[in-house]
This record gives C-alpha cells, sequence and structure tokens, in this order.
C-alpha cells in the first residue's frame, strides 16, 4: 500500500488485467487522455494524430479510436506507436473523434502526461482547473528531479512497472497515467488548493496595493499648490482652467464675449496718448 492505494491493483490496472462492475465502467468524474501519432509529409517528421484513447478512474476504458488519415502516411512509427496500415481500415475521420472526446471530457476532471501536446493534436482545450497533467504535478511537487520526467520514468519510479518497451499502446499509456495520478492524489490535490489560495491571496494584496496607490495619488493631486481655486469646483464643462470647453461664453481678463456676437471694432487712432476725445487722426499733442 502507498498513500492509500494497492500498488500491486495498480499495476494489474495498467496491463488490463482487472475486472470491473457496472459501475466502474462508467465514465465517472475523472478521464485519462492518451493519444499516438504517425508520420506524415516529405520525409514523415510531422507528426498526425492516428489513435485517441480515454480511460476512467478506475482504467475502464471509454474511447478507443483511429484517426482517418487526411495525408498520405509516410512512417507509422510502429515501433514506438505500434499502429500499422491495417489498423486504418477502421479509421473514423478525425472530426467525429473530436466530437466524441469533448463530449467525454466536458465538465470532468482530465488526466494526461504532458496533457496539452495530446489537446493540440485534438485541437482541443479544456479548464485548467479540471486538468491533471501528470508531468507537471510531477516536477512541481518534487516527485521527480526533472521537470520533463519521461512517463516510463515516472512509471518505474513509482510503481516498478515497465512500460514502453516496444511498441507503445495508448490505451496502457492512459491507464499508467492514471495510475500514477492515484498513488499521489491526495498529496497533489491539496498542494493544489493551498497554491491556488496563495495565489488568490496574491491578486487581492496586489488589488488591495492598486487602490492605495490609487488613493494616494488623488490625494497629492488635491494638496497641491496647483489646486482647485474655485473653491471646489470644476472649470466650466468640467474642463482645465484657461482651456476652452466648448460653452458659449468664453471668460478672458474680465470680459465676457458672448459666442457669435461681433466684436465692436475701435477707432485706435483716437486713443493715441490717452485722448479719446479732442484729438483729430494723425495729430500728436506736446
Amino acid at each position: 500500500m502507498k498513500n492509500g492505494e494497492s500498488l500491486s491493483a495498480l499495476r494489474k490496472m495498467i496491463f488490463g488485467q482487472m475486472e470491473y462492475t457496472d459501475a466502474q465502467q462508467l465514465p465517472g468524474k475523472y478521464l485519462s487522455l492518451d493519444c499516438e501519432m504517425v508520420g506524415v509529409g516529405i520525409d514523415g517528421t510531422e507528426s498526425s494524430l492516428a489513435r485517441v484513447s480515454l480511460v476512467n478512474f478506475y482504467g475502464a476504458i471509454q474511447l478507443d479510436e483511429f484517426v482517418r488519415q487526411r495525408e498520405r502516411v509516410v512512417d507509422y512509427r510502429t515501433q514506438f506507436s505500434g499502429i500499422r496500415a491495417s489498423d486504418m481500415i477502421k479509421a473514423k475521420p478525425f472530426e467525429e473523434i473530436q466530437k466524441q472526446v469533448a463530449d467525454l471530457v466536458k465538465d470532468r476532471i482530465l488526466v494526461g502526461h504532458a496533457v496539452y501536446n495530446d489537446l493540440k493534436a485534438l485541437l482541443l482545450s479544456h479548464p485548467r482547473p479540471q486538468t491533471r497533467d501528470t508531468q507537471y504535478y510531477a516536477g512541481k511537487f518534487k516527485v521527480s528531479r526533472s521537470k520533463y520526467v519521461a512517463l516510463r520514468n515516472l512509471v518505474k519510479q513509482e510503481l516498478n512497472v515497465t512500460i514502453q518497451s516496444g511498441e507503445h499502446s495508448s490505451v496502457t499509456d492512459a491507464r499508467a497515467t492514471m495510475a500514477v495520478y492515484r498513488l499521489h492524489r491526495k498529496e497533489w490535490e491539496n498542494g493544489t488548493k493551498q497554491l491556488a489560495k496563495t495565489a488568490d491571496t496574491g491578486k487581492k494584496r496586489k488589488r488591495g496595493e492598486k487602490k492605495d496607490h490609487e488613493g494616494a495619488e488623488a490625494d497629492e493631486a488635491g494638496d497641491g499648490d496647483g489646486g482647485d481655486v474655485m473653491g471646489g469646483k470644476n472649470p466650466p464643462g468640467g474642463g482645465r482652467k484657461g482651456v476652452s470647453s466648448g460653452l458659449t461664453t468664453i471668460v478672458r481678463r474680465g470680459t465676457a464675449i458672448e459666442a457669435g456676437e461681433p466684436k465692436e471694432k475701435k477707432k485706435w487712432w483716437k486713443e493715441l496718448a490717452g485722448n479719446t476725445s479732442q484729438l483729430s487722426k494723425g495729430s500728436l499733442r506736446l
């Protein structure tokens, strides 16, 4: 026993040696996903989704389908993928498999090893709070010294089981991933809650600091020498003092000029030397 789980039972689950009750064959809350690829393109180095498997918490298969290829397969990568040309006879269209996976994982916790690679191949996304990536968790919670531990190494370390020694099986890999998750589920779930709580506290603290900073800036603006000289009232129209706000009256040097009213023209020469009534145009006063 380890962390409340029977190691022998988990090993049997990985190799499909379990007998399931009717209840254990239902999808349940947790599903584990794994995919296999084949090589396409000129030299077969481009990967194309070829097989998709989903198992539940107990390892019971919920989906195991081959995906029909749109391009010519250059390399089936059989020694790794376990896929052969004969498997493509019963393959189904990508869109059909994609929809089946999307429907199954909806509102469920999705478990996978480097699971975002599998989701990317399916052109799907899944809510982060409902995703459990065993590769990420193994590194985060120091189960492995490597941040990107391979599934076969993690399974060997934690369960003393050898997988992927020859041809891969996405069903076996999905079961092995679920076995690792079950072995550390309580620890990882508690750790995840604590991390989420810490992150939430940090966000609240940052929001509080931002509000305090904004409040201090507002106080500083109100207490400065350039404060409002209108007894706390804003200039007309809410604009800055001395800048036109678009109102019908513009105040300048104590004189009001109504918008649209023509400015009276003055005979400046009559005001020359301060005489506005007695001097004629062009005369000087000595």
